[in-house]
C-alpha cells in the first residue's frame, strides 16, 4: 500500500471524536493497513532471526549485572523488617482507595510526568486511571527500596537502579493499546503509521547487523568535516593512536603559550565543533589561543592491544612533544575532557613524580579522579559487572565494541534516550529529525580492551588514582604531588561524572584550585556557547569541606561558564606573539581521518590514512639560573622515560612512543611560578592540610 500523507491534527481533538469521525472508507483502508503491518510483521522476525548472530559478540549470561543477587538481597532485608513491609502496603491500600474515590467522584489532576503531556491522559478517565494507577504503583516500588534499611550502598543502588528501568518499562506509554498518541496516529493516517513504524524496526535492525540499533536522528544529512567538524586547521602529527589537529588562528596575535585538548576516546572530539555557532574549538582559538585538539583512533586490529601507558606515550606525551616543537612554547595548558581528564590527571602525577613541567595549568571538563561515588554507572563496574564486561572484550577479540558503550548510556537515562524513540519510531511511524548532537552521539568508537579494563578495574573498581596507589609507567603515582593550578567544571545534572563525585576528587589535587559548577548535563553544561543565553553558572574562590557547603557559598551567574574559566585561564595563556598560519605536514586538513571512521567502516575492515609522522625533536632545555651545589641536578625527563619503559614490558606501541616521549628538562627558572596552596596529599597520600569549611 502507498504510503499516504498524514492527517495533520490542529484542533486536538479527543480520541473518541476521530474514532467516531471515521467512515467505512477509513475503516477500510486502516483494515488493508493492517494487514499490510501483518506482513511487515512477518518480515521483521524472518530478518531478524536470520541476523541471529550478529558480529558484536556479547556472551550469554544469565545475570551478568547481579540484577537478582541485588534483589535477593532487597528481599532479605525487607523479611527482617516485617513493619516497614507493612506499612509500605498499607500507603498502597490508601493509595488506592483515594484513586478510585477520585475516579467514582470525577476529580481530574493534571500529568507533571512529560510523557503524559497528550490532553487524553487527563481528559479521558480511562486513560487518567491508567496513569494515577501506573503513578501509585511506582511509588510503591521505590518506597519499598527505602524501606531496606540494612542494605549496602552498593546492593541499594543497583536494585534502584533496575526498579527504575522497570517502573521506566512498564509506563503505559510504552505499549501501542495504551497510548492515545499512537492510536490517534493510526487513526488519522488510516492505518499508515504502524506500517511505517515497523518499516523504520526492519531498518534499525539492520543497521545494528542483527541487533535492534534505536535511530534517534536522521543522520543523512551530515557528514563530518562538511558540516560538522568544521573548524580550519590541519593534522600536524599522525601514529598509530593519535592524530593531532591544530587550527588556524582568527587573530593577528596569539598567546604565547598553546592549549592542547585531550577528548575522551569513548567519543570523538568534535563535540566541541557541532556547529560554527556553538564550537567551543572556534571560541578558544577567538580568544588568541593555539589550540591543539587529540583525535583518537577507534580501536581496531591494529590498536586492540594498546594500554593506558600506550594512550599516556604515544597520545598525550606525543601530542605534548609536537605541541611544544611546533610552536616553541617551553610548556602549554591542558584541558581533560572526561575520561580525556582522567587519563591527564594520572599523567600529571607522573610528570610531577619526574619533574617534567611541560604543563603549567590544567582544566578538567566533568571528569572524575575519585570514583568512591561515581554515580549509576557503578552498577556496571562492580566486581561481577567487570567480569561480564571482560568476557564481553575476550569474545571481541580484545575490544570493547562502541555499540555496547553506547547502548550502556543510553540506559542510564532510558525515557529520553530509549523509550522516546521507541514510541516516536515504532509506534507513531515518524521518522527521526535531523540533529547535529544526536549524530555525534550515534557515532561510536571502539575502545582498546586493555584500556577499559584499566579504567574500570584500576579506577572504578579500586579507586587507585584517588587513592595513590595508580601506576603510570612502572611508577606509582599520586595526585597530591600535582601543584600546578587546576580548574574543575562540573554539571549540576549531568547523570554520568556526578558533580559531588568530581568535588571530591578536586580536594585531592596539591595546587590551587578553581572549581565551576554548570547547569545542565554531561554534555550540554560543557559545551554552551556564551552566545546561547542559556543556563547558568555557580562560583566560589574557597574549597569547602563539602560540596554542600560550597555550593551554598557560591555565587550564580546567568548563561555560559566559558567567560569566567577564560578569566582564569587568560593570565596563563603568557604573552602575545604574532599569530602565523599552521604549518602544511602533508598529512590533509582537520579534522583528519581517524574521525572520520565510523564503526560501520571498521567491521568492513577498512583503515584510517596510516601515513605516520616522524615525531619532531624535542625542544632544547635551558638550563637552570645558580643550581644548588647541594642537591643533585634534575633528571632529564628523557632519562626518565628511558628507565620507566624498562620496568614495564613491551606493548605495541611502547618502540613508537618512546620517541616521543618527553626528553626536555623542566621549564626554565625565569618563569613565574603559578601560586601554589599547601598540598592536600603528601606523597604517601594522607592529607596534610585541609580543605576551607
Amino acid at each position: 500500500m502507498k504510503s499516504s500523507k498524514r492527517m495533520k491534527n490542529t484542533d486536538n481533538r479527543t480520541l473518541n471524536a476521530i474514532l467516531a469521525e471515521q467512515t467505512p472508507e477509513q475503516l477500510q483502508n486502516i483494515g488493508l493497513a493492517l494487514a499490510e503491518a501483518a506482513k511487515e510483521s512477518q518480515a521483521l522476525l524472518a530478518e531478524v532471526m536470520a541476523t541471529s548472530r550478529p558480529k558484536i559478540k556479547v556472551p550469554e549470561r544469565t545475570d551478568p549485572f547481579g540484577m537478582a543477587g541485588a534483589y535477593g538481597k532487597l528481599g532479605q532485608s525487607l523479611a527482617t523488617n516485617p513493619q516497614a513491609l507493612l506499612n509500605a502496603n498499607l500507603d498502597l491500600w490508601m493509595g488506592w482507595v483515594n484513586l478510585w474515590k477520585d475516579f467514582t467522584l470525577g476529580q481530574v489532576s493534571d500529568a507533571n510526568d512529560k510523557r503524559f503531556s497528550d490532553p487524553e491522559w487527563s481528559a479521558n478517565p480511562a486513560f487518567e486511571f491508567m496513569r494515577k494507577a501506573y503513578e501509585l504503583n511506582a511509588g510503591w516500588m521505590m518506597s519499598l527500596l527505602d524501606s531496606a534499611t540494612d542494605m549496602t550502598e552498593t546492593d541499594k543502588r543497583k536494585a534502584q537502579f533496575y526498579t527504575r528501568q522497570t517502573i521506566d518499562a512498564l509506563s503505559p506509554t510504552n505499549f501501542f493499546a495504551t497510548n492515545p498518541a499512537a492510536l490517534k496516529a493510526m487513526l488519522e493516517s488510516g492505518g499508515q503509521s504502524l506500517v511505517d513504524g515497523l518499516r523504520n524496526a526492519r531498518a534499525d535492525i539492520a543497521k545494528g547487523r542483527g541487533r535492534l540499533s534505536i535511530s534517534q536522528t536522521d543522520e543523512t544529512p551530515f557528514e563530518v568535516g562538511r558540516n560538522v567538524a568544521t573548524a580550519p586547521g590541519k593534522v600536524v602529527f599522525r601514529n598509530k593512536l593519535i592524530e593531532l589537529l591544530q587550527f588556524e588562528p582568527t587573530t593577528d596575535k596569539v598567546h604565547a603559550r598553546p592549549l592542547l585538548i585531550l577528548p575522551p576516546w569513548i567519543n570523538k572530539y568534535y563535540i566541541m565543533d557541532l556547529r560554527e555557532e556553538n564550537s567551543m574549538i572556534r571560541w578558544l582559538v577567538g580568544q588568541g589561543l593555539t589550540v591543539f585538539v587529540v583525535s583518537w583512533r577507534s580501536a581496531d586490529s591494529e590498536t586492540r592491544d594498546f594500554s593506558w601507558d600506550d594512550y599516556i606515550e604515544s597520545g598525550l606525551l606525543a601530542a605534548l612533544n609536537e605541541a611544544t616543537a611546533i610552536t616553541g612554547s617551553e610548556d602549554i595548558n591542558a584541558v581533560g575532557y572526561c575520561i580525556g581528564g582522567s587519563l591527564l590527571t594520572s599523567t600529571l602525577a607522573y610528570m610531577a613524580k619526574k619533574n617534567d613541567k611541560r604543563i603549567a595549568s590544567a582544566t578538567f571538563f566533568a571528569s572524575q579522579s575519585d570514583f568512591t561515588d561515581a554515580g549509576d554507572l557503578m552498577v556496571f563496574t562492580d566486581e561481577l559487572a567487570r567480569q561480564s564486561i571482560d568476557s564481553v572484550i575476550e569474545a571481541n577479540k580484545g575490544i570493547m565494541p562502541g555499540e555496547l558503550m553506547g547502548e550502556t548510556f543510553n540506559w542510564l537515562r532510558p525515557v529520553d534516550l530509549v523509550w522516546r524513540y521507541v514510541i516516536d519510531n515504532y509506534m507513531m511511524g515518524k521518522k527521526p529529525r535531523p540533529f547535529d548532537l544526536l549524530f555525534w552521539n550515534a557515532d561510536q568508537t571502539n575502545i582498546p580492551g586493555k584500556t577499559h579494563h584499566t579504567y574500570l578495574n584500576a579506577l572504578y573498581g579500586e579507586n587507585q588514582l584517588s587513592e595513590g596507589n595508580f601506576k603510570v609507567l612502572g611508577e606509582t603515582v599520586n595526585m597530591g604531588d600535582i601543584s600546578i593550578p587546576v580548574t574543575l567544571q562540573a554539571s549540576r545534572e549531568d547523570h554520568i561524572c556526578p558533580w559531588h563525585s568530581i568535588y571530591r576528587g578536586a580536594q585531592k589535587y596539591g595546587g590551587d584550585i578553581n572549581f565551576i559548577l554548570a547547569g545542565s548535563g554531561h554534555i550540554a553544561g560543557v559545551i554552551n556557547h556564551p552566545n546561547s543565553g542559556k543556563y547558568q553558572h555557580w562560583t566560589n574562590p574557597e574549597l569547602a569541606k563539602t560540596p554542600e557547603a560550597w555550593l551554598a557559598g557560591a555565587e550564580e551567574s546567568t548563561g555560559s561558564w566559558w567567560p569566567s574559566w577564560w578569566s582564569w585561564l587568560k593570565p596563563k595563556s603568557g604573552p602575545m606573539k604574532a599569530a602565523t598560519p599552521v604549518e602544511d605536514k602533508g598529512l590533509g586538513d582537520a579534522p583528519g581521518s581517524y574521525v572520520k571512521m565510523r564503526m560501520s567502516d571498521i567491521a568492513a575492515g577498512k583503515s584510517p590514512d596510516t601515513t605516520y609522522s616522524t615525531p619532531s625533536k624535542p625542544m632544547p632545555a635551558k638550563a637552570k639560573a645558580k643550581p644548588s651545589s647541594k642537591s643533585a641536578p634534575p633528571k632529564p625527563a628523557a632519562a626518565a622515560a628511558k628507565t620507566s619503559s624498562k620496568a614495564v614490558s613491551k606493548s605495541p606501541a611502547s618502540k613508537a612512543a618512546a620517541k616521543t616521549a618527553t626528553t626536555k628538562k623542566p621549564g626554565s627558572a625565569s618563569r613565574k611560578p603559578a601560586a601554589k596552596r599547601k598540598p592536600a596529599q603528601g606523597k604517601s597520600g594522607t592529607r596534610t592540610s585541609r580543605p576551607k569549611t
